[in-house]
Order: structure tokens, then sequence, then C-alpha cells
């Protein structure tokens, strides 16, 4: 008796879509976190006379907050344009 192999109707395109809003909702909800903890960091490091150590962090958090967060935001306009593109084409 032959073996079945199960089939899937998991467009991949569609599951990849998915995987690449999720991954960019993640990525801007630690980008603005980041660009918070900066914002919090600077508000501490100006009533404390501005030590090196808390600017240094609050150069960090900007960094890397924007580094995630400009793709992040591209890709997440990206998966919502091509899902509502699809939607409208009635793919």
């Amino acid at each position: 008796m032959p073996k079945l192999l199960a089939v899937s109707s998991i467009d991949p395109v569609r599951a990849r879509r998915v995987w690449v809003a999720r991954m960019a909702a993640i990525g801007q909800r630690v980008g603005y976190g980041l660009l918070g903890v900066a914002l919090v960091l600077f508000g501490v490091a100006l009533a404390t006379d501005l030590p090196g150590g808390l600017v240094a962090a609050v150069i960090a958090c900007l960094v890397v907050g924007s580094a995630v967060l400009a793709p992040a935001i591209v890709l997440g306009f990206a998966a919502r344009a091509a899902e509502r593109e699809d939607r409208e084409a009635g793919r």
C-alpha cells in the first residue's frame, strides 16, 4: 500500500509574508522600546549632571533602536501593502 503524503494548502508566499509581518511587529516593539529607554536614560542623565556612562547608554539605545526600527517599519508597511493588494485582486 503506497504511503499518502499530506498535501498542504498553505501558500508559501503568504506564510512568508505572515512571518515577515510578525518579525516587523517584534522589531517595532524592540525599536520603540529602545527609544523609550533612551528617553528615560536621558532624563536621568540630565538630573545627575550627565555622567559619561549614561550618555553612552543613551547613544547606544538611540543607535540600536534606530537600526532596528527603520527596517521594521518598512517591512511592516510592505507586508500590509502586499496583503491588501492580494485581497483587492481576489487572491
